[in-house]
């Protein structure tokens, strides 16, 4: 009987073991991450982006585009106007094709 339950603490040995290095280097990584968050400046997040084009507009229920809305290649965006011609303006671009 002793012999079977020298077996059994040999057998569980590794597994224990790698239980008990798991959770310490788990608690080494926690405190990694609350030491970089505690050194982590917080920054403040402006509510409204500041306008970057003059063409900029804001279309409620969808927020700041740039660009005329009606051409086809427009992004939807409020940083580009388009993949075509990103830099502008709308006006007089060869590339404006109307939906």
């Amino acid at each position: 009987m002793g012999a079977a339950l020298w077996i059994l603490a040999l057998g569980l040995m590794p597994s224990l073991l790698s239980l008990w290095l798991l959770r310490r280097r788990e608690a080494q990584i926690q405190a990694r991450f609350r030491q970089a968050i505690d050194f982590t400046p917080i920054r403040t997040q402006r509510s409204e982006p500041t306008p970057l084009h003059s063409d900029r507009y804001y279309l409620e229920g969808v927020g700041y585009l740039v660009g005329d809305i009606s051409c086809r290649y427009n992004a939807r965006s409020g940083y580009i106007r388009c993949a075509v011609n990103p830099e502008g303006p709308c006006e007089g671009c060869r590339y404006y094709e109307p939906r």
